[in-house]
């Protein structure tokens, strides 16, 4: 089983996967709206490099999430 698939499953399974994916969604929103500007300030350029931590921590999560899954029902 491919991790796409464990993400579904967990989905609709798992509260805090749904809650994590969904603010992992909402981070990739706010970056992408942040890139479109030509000229960041450097205040806009330090709450860009927080998102991107907050980000990659929901992403770091999920995946262990997913490792976890794997273990408990012995996916290669």
């Amino acid at each position: 089983m491919r991790d796409e698939q464990i993400a579904n499953i967990l989905s609709r399974e798992s509260e805090e996967f749904r809650k994590l994916s969904d603010e992992h969604k909402h981070l990739d929103t706010q970056l992408l709206d942040m890139s479109v500007k030509h000229h960041l300030t450097a205040d806009e350029e330090v709450e860009k490099k927080r998102l991107q931590k907050m980000k990659l921590l929901k992403k770091d999560r999920m995946a262990e999430i997913i490792r976890v899954y794997k273990k408990e029902h012995s996916i290669h």
